[in-house]
C-alpha cells in the first residue's frame, strides 16, 4: 500500500513517505542548536495524504493533519559559484556559498480520518 503526503515547507511543496530521509532548508526563524539530531518536529502544513486510492485533498492545508519526524543531522548542498566580470574594465569577482539544510527521516503522518497512517 502506498502512503505518502504532501507538505510545504520553506516555499517548496515536498513529497513525503514514512521511514525515508529528506533534506530541507534550515528554519529561517529557529536557533541552529535548538535543531541537533534526533529533535522531534512537526509539520502542520499539509497539503495532500495519499493512502491507497484514498486522497485527502486541502485548500489550502488539511486541518489537523500532521507529519511527525525526527532531525538526523544538519547538512550543506553543493557550493554555488557566482561571478561578475566586467569585460571593459578587467575586473572580476568570484563568490560562492552552501546552502544550510537540515536531513530529517519521517516517522508518520497522522490526519484527522484516520490516527496513524505511518
Amino acid at each position: 500500500m502506498n502512503k505518502y503526503a504532501i507538505i510545504d515547507t520553506g516555499g517548496k511543496q515536498l513529497r513525503v513517505e514514512p521511514g525515508r530521509f529528506y533534506d530541507i532548508h534550515r528554519f529561517a526563524l529557529t536557533d541552529p542548536n535548538i535543531l541537533r539530531p534526533n529533535t522531534k518536529i512537526s509539520m502542520y502544513r499539509v497539503l495532500l495524504i495519499c493512502e491507497g486510492s484514498k486522497i485527502d485533498l486541502g485548500h489550502p492545508w488539511l486541518s489537523n493533519a500532521i507529519v511527525r519526524g525526527r532531525v538526523l543531522h544538519p547538512c550543506f548542498d553543493k557550493k554555488r559559484i557566482m561571478q561578475k566580470i566586467h569585460s571593459k574594465k578587467k575586473t572580476r569577482k568570484k563568490l560562492g556559498y552552501r546552502q544550510d539544510f537540515i536531513r530529517f527521516v519521517v516517522d508518520s503522518i497522522s490526519s484527522n480520518r484516520n490516527e496513524s497512517i505511518g
